[in-house]
């Protein structure tokens, strides 16, 4: 009896651990799109339980709205585990049936896949000891019959036979059956369409199966969970259905910033990223708080996926990571939501239609997408209810095209679709006059996104231009076919008649003609949108992306273009057309040939060439970078940047994500293409940064780093680059740099093997005494250097004069800037008398030294470009000592004046003064200057 009974558990218990295993590794499997983030989380740490609210039987359809309706909700806030309770209408003889709905993105399938862990791991739902899930879908694709028990072994073998599936006794009340998605099977519960079955061992039709176990004629003590979503809730009879609850998102800003920190955080991995992550997190938070329509749209998790895929992109780039793409990751985003969807006919049938026109995604673009177009078209970013009806209810007839746009409506338009909270800048000019409600996108880019894959797929075709085509395949086709035949039969055949076909033929080659301009209006319509006038001076597309989640803290940036930009719209056009986004939008149905491509990037190329020839501010030129990056089409890109000889980023905030799409851009040019420029000046670099762009620097011959913050650590890197043979930089700009000494000496370093430097600019870059004597001293090894600039540092009389005496004896020197150092009257003189008349009396060589405004009693011909100099940056500098130097400046200028005899001379140095005066004003006032002009 022993040995019976330890083998009756072992039957039961063993098979089920090795259930709970093969559960949990399938369950903990990431989608694709979750291994971008670079695998710093798993499910367990990620998971933020969404609202879920039990509904009454008699309400249950009145609420489709959730965002609106549940945030002030009186209804309980339930568990899953919760819902399998026993109630008083609960009895041991009958499971519990519970339906869970929920719109889509609210979390139905993230809920379901932490159900199965849990259970697996022991911490929920422990009174089952099966739980067997299965997908809806899968179960709608079988066509033979099958028994319950070979549905589950079907899928999971080692459950074949097991005792708690015989329908033996009361064993089943200790099983959990899952049906997820259940929109997606037909379930006929009329008595004379499906038949009764008590036996899980006879063979029934799936539907028939599910049908029977939800009526509990099949094992009736089983319990069953059903998802679903909001339009198929009357599938099921309501006696059916012992619980109803409803899944609600986050509804709440604390959910919302629960799963921003469990994302963020657990992304980013080092602990200077956690930091930046943490600001992030605070910044999001204050956003969510203020109302704003970034909350409206992420009371939905699929949203708050997508903001914290974006901002992981923008912040947490990594050269070592995958590359990924903006449009990507939009592209991933409606994979997951819209994945294999098609698009039923409706309650009752739900029989999916056939086709390629079948495609849930393929529907939003022609709707939502179309709405999308026409807003981006003629600038508009909210929608009023009538609009809505005009563009997605469209010219609907039949009976069957009614149904689709119900469930379109019911399930799917409010994911992309949200009333507007009201407080957009852009919004006043839209609103009407009777102040009606009025609708935008939950997220900003997701106008420009499905506008663009509109625009890509032709959908903005006319009537004629898509039955040309319909035809023209046509033709094609049956060409194709009889063109054997007629050339069998066109000995037998009069001519006359053989011409017809011919012509028939000719038909196809006449739509490619046709077909092609089409696409060069593609092409012509994204240079166009990338490159508008009053855009051009906006911020750079990807601060915009951020600004649109974070918000604008501190002063507005400026904006000169007049409504919503849409600078993301031709960057999207591009994305979509690179073949890793197009092989995902095959699988939701939308088909971007290779034909189509070739034609719009061999137009494309000529208008952004055409483009190019005209001088582009650096938030336009970033904006050209992202595009051709997002493009990720070498060979394109390497020909459009043919025609730039200078990236010139002065001001552009620059990111992780900026200088990966520099580099990468840039690493797409043959090894022979140089940049005679490339200004990264006031950009806010740091040394991390600096790494990232070293592919960049290979193709440079003049460098500007000026006026960043790369320290002591940087010059490692820099004296590197200057080591490169492959790297011939000739001009090397470091101004306002904190180097110090340390800096300094780790970079001169690279002298003696360096022989491509002609300029090195070291202005304010904390280089004192030391640093000055070595660097007259290393000057010897390196014989190209001809223009050297070390003003404004804290350089004494001796080492100054140490400096130009290296100058001189070097062959190729023939400036050095010192002005702005703590030098003396008689230092200055020194400097003067040594560069300038000793080089004519035959001893060293003629260096120009640029130590004040004045040389001697004279005026420096280089006053302008010193004053110039100060002026551009004395926002930056201590005011109270460039104060100091003006006015020794101007001590020098009167004592100079008074040893003129010349009224001319006298003037010109009145002149230099007004300059060095106008200079000291602008500082004690502490305004903006404009640049004074000579």
């Amino acid at each position: 009896f022993v040995n019976r009974l330890f083998c009756t558990i072992f039957k039961i218990l063993y098979p089920i651990d090795i259930h709970k295993r093969k559960l949990f590794l399938w369950f903990s499997h990431l989608p694709q799109e979750e291994k971008q983030f670079g695998g710093y989380f798993s499910p367990e740490t990620m998971h933020v339980d969404p609202l879920i609210l039990e509904r009454n039987p008699e309400e249950r359809l009145g609420l489709l709205s959730p965002c609106l309706q549940t945030q002030n909700s009186s209804f309980p806030s339930v568990t899953v585990e919760q819902l399998f309770e026993p109630t008083d209408a609960w009895s041991e003889d009958r499971g519990i049936n519970v339906l869970l709905y929920g719109a889509v993105g609210t979390g139905k399938s993230t809920v379901i896949r932490k159900l199965v862990l849990d259970w697996c791991t022991g911490t929920t739902l422990a009174n089952f000891k099966l739980l067997v899930p299965f997908s809806c879908e899968d179960l709608n694709q079988l066509s033979k019959m099958a028994s319950l028990r070979d549905l589950v072994s079907r899928k999971y073998l080692h459950l074949k036979k097991h005792p708690l599936l015989s329908g033996e006794g009361s064993q089943a009340k200790d099983v959990l059956f899952l049906f997820n998605g259940m929109e997606k099977i037909q379930l006929d519960f009329r008595i004379g369409s499906t038949e009764l079955c008590s036996d899980p061992n006879e063979a029934l039709l799936p539907g028939v199966v599910v049908v029977n176990l939800l009526r509990k004629y099949l094992l009736p003590e089983a319990s069953i969970l059903v998802t679903t979503r909001l339009s198929a809730l009357d599938r099921i009879p309501q006696k059916y259905i012992s619980r109803y609850a409803q899944i609600c998102g986050f509804t709440d800003p604390d959910r919302q910033r629960a799963y921003f920190t469990s994302r963020l955080l657990q992304q980013s991995g080092k602990t200077a990223h956690n930091q930046e992550a943490q600001a992030l997190i605070e910044l999001l938070y204050l956003s969510l708080q203020r109302e704003s329509q970034l909350a409206a749209a992420c009371f939905l998790p699929s949203y708050c996926w997508l903001t914290c895929a974006t901002l992981h992109f923008l912040h947490f780039t990594s050269i070592n990571a995958p590359i990924r793409t903006l449009t990507g990751i939009y592209t991933s985003f409606l994979r997951l939501n819209f994945g294999g969807e098609v698009l039923g006919t409706g309650a009752g049938t739900n029989v999916p239609i056939q086709g390629h026109h079948s495609s849930l995604m393929l529907y939003v673009v022609r709707t939502v997408g179309k709405l999308a177009f026409d807003g981006v078209t003629y600038k508009r970013t909210s929608f009023s209810e009538r609009e809505l009806e005009q563009w997605i209810g469209g010219k609907t007839k039949t009976d069957e095209e009614l149904r689709q746009l119900a469930m379109f409506r019911t399930d799917v338009l409010d994911f992309f679709l949200a009333p507007c909270v009201g407080n957009d800048k852009y919004l006043s000019q839209d609103l009407s006059e009777n102040d009606e409600r009025r609708y935008v996108f939950a997220v900003p880019a997701m106008q420009e996104y499905l506008a663009a894959l509109y625009m890509v797929l032709g959908e903005n075709k006319s009537a004629l231009e898509k039955l040309t085509r319909q035809v023209s395949m046509a033709i094609g086709q049956a060409t194709e076919d009889v063109n054997a035949l007629m050339n069998i039969l066109s000995k037998f055949i009069p001519l006359r008649i053989f011409a017809i076909f011919n012509l028939l033929k000719l038909f196809p080659k006449l739509f490619e003609k046709i077909s092609s301009r089409n696409k060069g209006s593609i092409a012509r319509t994204m240079a166009a949108e990338m490159f508008r006038t009053e855009d051009s001076y906006n911020e750079d597309v990807l601060d915009q992306v951020e600004q649109s989640l974070l918000g604008v803290h501190g002063p507005q940036p400026k904006q000169y273009s007049e409504g919503q930009p849409f600078e993301l719209y031709p960057i999207f056009m591009g994305g979509l057309l690179h073949y890793g986004n197009r092989v995902l939008l095959q699988q939701l149905g939308c088909s971007i040939q290779s034909s189509t491509v070739a034609q719009i990037t061999l137009a494309l190329r000529k208008y952004l060439v055409r483009e190019l020839s005209k001088p582009q501010p650096p938030e336009e030129l970033m904006d050209l970078l992202v595009l051709l990056y997002e493009f990720q089409n070498p060979r394109l890109t390497a020909e459009v940047l043919a025609s730039i000889r200078a990236i010139r980023l002065t001001n552009i905030r620059m990111t992780p994500i900026k200088c990966f799409v520099l580099s990468t851009v840039l690493s797409c040019t043959p090894p022979s293409y140089h940049l005679e420029e490339l200004d990264l000046s006031s950009c806010l670099l740091t040394h991390d940064m600096l790494q990232m762009l070293w592919p960049a620097f290979r193709h440079t011959h003049n460098l500007n780093l000026q006026f960043n913050s790369l320290g002591p650590e940087s010059c490692i890197l820099l004296r590197d680059l200057l080591l490169d043979s492959k790297i011939l930089i000739r001009s090397l700009q470091l101004c306002d740099n904190p180097l110090l000494d340390s800096g300094a000496h780790t970079l001169l370093e690279s002298l003696p093997k360096n022989q491509s430097l002609t300029h090195l600019s070291l202005m304010h870059t904390g280089l004192g005494d030391k640093g000055a004597l070595e660097l007259a001293e290393r000057l010897q090894q390196h014989t190209g250097l001809q223009e050297l600039n070390v003003a404004y540092n804290n350089i004494g009389d001796n080492a100054a004069l140490t400096l130009v005496d290296a100058c001189r004896e070097h062959p190729s020197i023939h400036t050095v800037h010192l002005y702005l150092n703590p030098l003396s009257d008689v230092g200055k003189k020194s400097l003067y008398v040594r560069g300038v008349l000793w080089g004519h009396g035959g001893s060293g060589r003629h260096v120009k030294v640029l130590a004040s405004v004045t040389e001697g009693s004279d005026i420096s011909e280089d006053w302008h470009p010193i004053l110039s100099v100060i002026r551009e940056n004395a926002s930056s500098w201590d005011h109270e000592r460039i104060k100091q130097q003006l006015k020794v400046f101007l001590t020098d200028l009167e004592w100079g004046r008074q040893q003129q005899q010349s009224f001319w001379k006298r003037l010109h140095f009145r002149k230099v003064e007004k300059g060095v005066k106008q200079t000291l004003q602008m500082l004690e006032k502490d305004t903006p200057s404009k640049r004074y002009h000579k």
